[in-house]
């Protein structure tokens, strides 16, 4: 062999195993990438969320959205405002959602770091907010935040909303925030379990 065709023979060898590298670098990135996925948009309490999902006709990974959002799957959360557990519930609107679907029932605020408890109410109130905002999730997500009659409000003045029903402009930073917290939470969520 001449040393042309020992130098061609060894660009070829080098050409086929970064080929090969490139391949398996790029399976074991997918792998990584979809494990970092889940770990950063992880399916906690699968549970009482496709039981209470059901139950309020939501989508499963929408509620998911809103537990990671709120409380980054922590039920002992507390917020600065006094909300409480897996989707941060204020005591005001744990006892409206008490009077609405436990009115007989012994439960109490602190009942609220229950995960199962929590799920339930909050799954409630997103299913009220999207009902009431023609399943509209950034709208309805904003009621959930800041409150039915903070939307209401916004909804009535034209510069927030053209039609009324929807928000198309939100003039509170947190909300804004909050709102795209979401919806962009949302859309993770169905990007990595819809594709399995």
């Amino acid at each position: 062999m001449t040393k042309k065709s020992i130098a061609k023979r060894i660009v070829k060898t080098t050409v086929v195993l970064l080929l090969i590298l490139a391949l398996a670098g790029t399976a074991f990135f997918a792998l990584f990438r979809e494990k970092i996925d889940r770990w950063e948009y992880p399916i906690q309490y699968s549970e009482y969320v496709t039981y209470y999902a059901d139950k309020y006709d939501i989508d499963p990974l929408m509620l998911y959205a809103f537990i990671r959002t709120e409380s980054n799957f922590d039920p002992m959360a507390d917020s600065d405002a006094g909300a409480r557990g897996l989707m941060q519930i204020t005591e005001v609107t744990f006892d409206w959602i008490k009077s609405k679907i436990a009115p007989t029932e012994n439960l109490t605020f602190e009942d609220l770091y229950d995960p199962e408890t929590n799920i339930r109410f909050g799954s409630y109130f997103v299913s009220y907010c999207l009902l009431r905002y023609q399943d509209d999730l950034p709208t309805s997500a904003a009621a959930y935040h800041s409150g039915l009659g903070t939307v209401d409000k916004l909804l009535a003045q034209a510069e927030y909303s053209d039609d009324g029903k929807t928000l198309d402009h939100y003039p509170y930073p947190q909300m804004r925030l909050y709102v795209k917290k979401i919806t962009s939470s949302y859309q993770r969520y169905q990007e990595i379990y819809t594709e399995s």
